[in-house]
């Protein structure tokens, strides 16, 4: 939106910048004359590949890189969810779920969440299926399903690739890649936009099993086999090695949706427990659209989602303290 001053709180982007690391990466990349940009990118991001698996303590052949996690997932969804079963994934979700399987003939059926809008893993249990796939934490309530729960899917399902799509988990979850050498259906996706701040580099990833990464390995070099650019696998793998960064900003999110949690809750908002760097939160006696768009006509973005059970809800990204006393100030106005 061209804004004046505008508080862009609806991509669940980070509030920080990425680690000086990735500059200091990318400006040793181009040197000079950046004439390293002359030559194509290594096709399999060897060292990307790398970084990611030292991290995580697996192999490299259990890693694939994509274009962001978007890519690894219209991936995923070509190569591992096209059966003759309807894969399963829950009714409230990540938007492009049903957008890829409707570009690639996947069908597919919902599973609704919970009444307090939680995945229920009984719901997973004994239905036949071609596959499963959920955000951990779910987008967009935020919500999180501890390993245990994550276990019972896979146990129960095991002719099914079960997806595991961890965009947020660095924000208050444990990730299920510590499962992968005991469970050989799960594939678990990874981003590098939100937790490590790099969303205008796309870099993303999955980890699974050497049979799952060669199917996807296939589907991306019959597509494309230059998915991530030099500058941006350079800036991932430094990205990867700045630990303590990471955790500082990650804390910091953290600490700042615990804080606007609580306001809003002041407020007389109902907030969702969220494991992510957003939240997603409704006001009994107001229309979540009339505030979404009050909170517009004064410069700040959130985003509101008309479907059925969470079209009174607003999903909120966790900004700096600065965006979101704004934010707070606004709503206290509006709701006055």
């Amino acid at each position: 939106p061209k804004l004046a001053n505008l508080i862009k709180l609806n991509t669940n982007e980070n509030p920080y910048p990425p680690s000086p690391r990735v500059l200091a990466a990318i400006q040793a990349e181009l040197g000079d004359d950046a004439a390293s940009l002359r030559l194509y990118p290594d096709p399999n991001a060897d060292l990307l590949k790398a970084a990611v698996a030292g991290q995580h303590d697996v192999t490299p052949q259990q890693v694939f890189v994509g274009n962001g996690s978007d890519e690894v997932l219209a991936h995923v969804f070509m190569a591992l969810l096209k059966h003759d079963k309807p894969i399963l994934f829950p009714d409230i979700t990540y938007s492009f779920y049903p957008v890829y399987c409707g570009l690639y003939g996947v069908d597919y059926r919902t599973v609704p969440l919970a009444d307090d809008f939680s995945i229920d893993p009984a719901e997973y249990v004994g239905q036949a299926n071609g596959g499963i796939i959920f955000p951990n934490p779910n987008a967009p309530t935020g919500r999180l399903l501890a390993l245990a729960a994550i276990e019972r899917i896979l146990q129960a399902n095991p002719d099914s690739v079960v997806v595991v799509d961890e965009a947020y988990v660095d924000f208050g979850g444990e990730t299920a890649i510590g499962l992968v050498n005991r469970y050989d259906n799960l594939l678990v996706v990874h981003t590098l936009s939100k937790s490590r701040s790099l969303a205008g580099l796309r870099v993303g990833f999955a980890v699974g099993h050497p049979a799952l990464i060669e199917a996807l390995e296939r589907v991306k070099n019959s597509f494309n086999s230059y998915p991530l650019d030099r500058l941006a696998i350079i800036a991932a793998v430094a990205a990867i090695a700045d630990e303590a960064y990471f955790q500082q900003t990650c804390a910091a999110v953290i600490a700042t949706r615990d804080t606007l949690t609580a306001d809003l809750s002041a407020l007389g908002f109902d907030v969702l427990p969220s494991a992510a760097n957003f939240i997603f939160a409704r006001h009994p006696q107001r229309d979540a659209a009339a505030i979404a768009q009050a909170l517009r006509e004064r410069s700040i973005i959130v985003r509101h989602f008309k479907l059925p059970r969470i079209d009174q809800f607003l999903r909120i990204t966790v900004g700096t303290n600065g965006e979101c006393k704004a934010l707070i100030e606004a709503l206290g106005d509006i709701l006055s």
